[in-house]
Formats: structure tokens, C-alpha cells, sequence
């Protein structure tokens, strides 16, 4: 059972993890993968994500919401979820794409308070070093990778404030105002959406 791009292409340690249902998501050919979403996980730690990624939110499948990719602030990767399979992480564009998740804490633990959407904790460099050379190694294995968006430049719908019913905010905000797309977009070939 492949897990990994081909092997031909060294690349990136990479710590496998699969989560328990994984089998249970929907199978794809690595051909049709042509965009990678770059998330925080808006968790404290890479065990928190963990234990969201572990948790069943469609019983009709049995399966939850993760990324393929987790990246701790030390620069470890992890892959939860195998290339071959759909994983649930961006609505609309889950068939083609990757989800590569940075652990950061985000707006946690108020992520639809009006008075907490600041994203203030900046992206270690192992971490943002350790995405880039996942980025070269998967561009280099997976041949119809292209493009790269952040999950808020795809969902961009707003959401009730939980302090206040009258207002609203961003559902989805990562990878946020730190992340460096600068530093990212000069290192990669891939384009960034939307264009």
C-alpha cells in the first residue's frame, strides 16, 4: 500500500501516523492532486491536533476533518492521512488538493470571538524550513502539483460572532497574517490561488 509519492524522489522526513479511519476515506488517483492548502491548526500542540484529527464527525462514513500533513514548530512532519485518499480539510476542493497543516495556536481557544481574531504567533523557521522542503519534495513527485492557496483565500464565508450576534468574522483565517507566503512563494514553483 503506497503511502509516500515515489520513493525515487528523496525527500523530507516524514513520520507516519495514519489515523484510524483512513482506509474508511475516499480513494484517488495521486494524478488528480493539483493544489496544496497551506492551514494552522488554531491548536496549542501537535497532540491536540491529534485528537481533533481522531475524531469521527460524519457517521455515515466514519470518518473527521484532517490534513494529510501536520508540521510541529520543531520542523517534524507528520502525515496523517496517505495521498491516495481524500482527506477533509478545505470544503470544495478536497478532491484535488493536499492539506498541509502548521500547528500554531491561532485564534485558540475563541477562534469566532470578535475580540479575539488576532493570529499573533509567527512561524518558527524549522517549521516554515521543514514545509518548504515538503513542498519541493511533493512538487517534484507529484508532477500535476501546481498551485497553493491558504485555507482562508478558499473558504471565505463568514460566520456569527460567538460574543455578539449581530456582527461576523471569517470562519476560516489560516494560515494567517504571520504565515510567510513571501518567503514560501520565492522558494516553490507553484502559483498561488486565487489569481
Amino acid at each position: 500500500m503506497p503511502t509516500e509519492p515515489d520513493a525515487a524522489a528523496a525527500g523530507p522526513d516524514i513520520h507516519a501516523a495514519p489515523l484510524p479511519y483512513q482506509q474508511r476515506l475516499a480513494a484517488r488517483a495521486q494524478t488528480s492532486i493539483d493544489l496544496v492548502v497551506i492551514h494552522c491548526t488554531e491548536l496549542p500542540d501537535l497532540a491536540m491536533a491529534r485528537e481533533y484529527g481522531e475524531r469521527v464527525l460524519y457517521p455515515d462514513s466514519g470518518t473527521g476533518n484532517s490534513g494529510h500533513y501536520y508540521i510541529d514548530r520543531d520542523g517534524a512532519i507528520h502525515q496523517y492521512v496517505d495521498l491516495d485518499r481524500v482527506a477533509h480539510h478545505v470544503r470544495g476542493y478536497n478532491e484535488r488538493s493536499i492539506g498541509i497543516e502548521l500547528v500554531n495556536r491561532g485564534r485558540y481557544p475563541d477562534w469566532l470571538d470578535s475580540r479575539h481574531q488576532a493570529m499573533e504567533e509567527p512561524y518558527p523557521q524549522p517549521q516554515v524550513d521543514a514545509l518548504l522542503a515538503l513542498l519541493d519534495w511533493l512538487r517534484r513527485a507529484l508532477p500535476s502539483l501546481r498551485n497553493i492557496a491558504g485555507h482562508e483565500d478558499l473558504d471565505t464565508e463568514l460566520a456569527v460572532a460567538s460574543d455578539d450576534p449581530d456582527l461576523q468574522v471569517p470562519r476560516k483565517r489560516d494560515p494567517g497574517p504571520q504565515f510567510p507566503w513571501a518567503e514560501v512563494l520565492t522558494a516553490t514553483s507553484l502559483e498561488r490561488l486565487p489569481n
